[in-house]
């Protein structure tokens, strides 16, 4: 059937893709591999989900099926999650059905049969537009949509695995630090932090505004006094909080690319002519040393 294919491994980005289906007026349908993100998703609003089944455990070994599945449906559009299993899955779709595909937009529209896409380059220094036209696929990032409710039919389509590469092992990547992605608040701190103790006021600060505690990437890479998962930036978290709040941090085009989604930027730093003030919604120019501790304080006793 003639509509927009929606597929993410991360089931909140899938939702949120749904509702972006919706708001164009065309029928959606989800496409996902288990029987419980089939029932999550069903309660999100699509025409159908679409359960697929095969042989194989591997999820990419599906991709030249699925390009023949949604074009024997008539598909008009196929949009991904920007995961990493979700970006290669929207790469081999688009390499198997011969057609255009857009990666990581900031922005999408689709009108009339037309694609209408932003995505940022050089770390958010550029903002390329992109229109495609006929079946073309997009990956979407986290955080774009607001996420709709409504029942869904499932239904069950079993498909051919190319089964030329096999599951061998899982070894389960061990994580140190925390979801950066989904937090309301984040205090960050970056390289104008003399000492890896010194994070301590910033874990204090972080604990009274309910917050979770982030970092350049200089602090995980060079430093090492965080783990990689902190670490804000282009290659890094991309966050989109209600309050980012910085420690030290100069603002470098990576950076602020990474944090351009916030609803409220706040930075603390000595150096009044620190790029990240040119972004900032709230700016301190003054010794943290001395402006963190009386903010705890005051926050505190609140």
């Amino acid at each position: 059937m003639a509509g927009i294919y929606v597929f993410s491994d991360k089931l909140d980005i899938a939702a949120e893709i749904i509702s972006f289906a919706k708001q164009t007026g065309k029928e959606v349908f989800a496409l996902t591999f288990t029987e419980e993100a089939a029932a999550e998703l069903a309660q999100h609003g699509s025409n159908k989900v679409y359960l697929l089944k095969g042989v194989s455990p591997i999820v990419e070994n599906y991709s030249k099926s699925i390009a023949e599945f949604i074009t024997k449906e008539g598909a008009e559009l196929f949009v991904v999650g920007a995961t990493a299993r979700g970006r290669d899955i929207a790469a081999r779709v688009a390499g198997y059905l011969d057609c255009g595909m857009v990666s990581d937009v900031s922005s999408l529209s689709y009108t009339d049969g037309i694609l209408v896409c932003e995505r940022m380059l050089y770390g958010g220094a550029v903002v390329q537009s992109e229109v495609l036209t006929g079946l073309s696929v997009v990956t979407v990032p986290a955080g774009k949509f607001e996420v709709c409710e409504g029942k869904s039919e499932i239904v069950t389509v079993n498909l051919e695995a190319d089964t030329r590469v096999s599951l061998v092992a899982r070894t389960p990547i061990i994580k140190g630090g925390v979801e950066l992605n989904g937090a309301d608040k984040i205090v960050c701190v970056g390289l104008g932090l003399d000492k890896e103790e010194d994070l301590q006021m910033a874990r204090e600060l972080a604990t009274v505004l309910d917050a979770e505690l982030g970092c350049s990437r200089g602090i995980a890479e060079e430093r090492q006094w965080l783990p990689v998962e902190q670490y804000i930036g282009i290659s890094g978290a991309v966050i989109q909080p209600q309050l980012y709040l910085s420690m030290g941090v100069s603002g470098q085009i990576q950076h602020m690319f990474g944090i351009r989604d916030s609803k409220i930027i706040v930075a603390i730093d000595s150096n009044e002519k620190a790029p990240i003030f040119r972004s900032a919604d709230y700016g301190i120019v003054g010794d943290m040393y001395e402006i963190i501790p009386l903010l705890t304080e005051t926050l505190r006793n609140m």
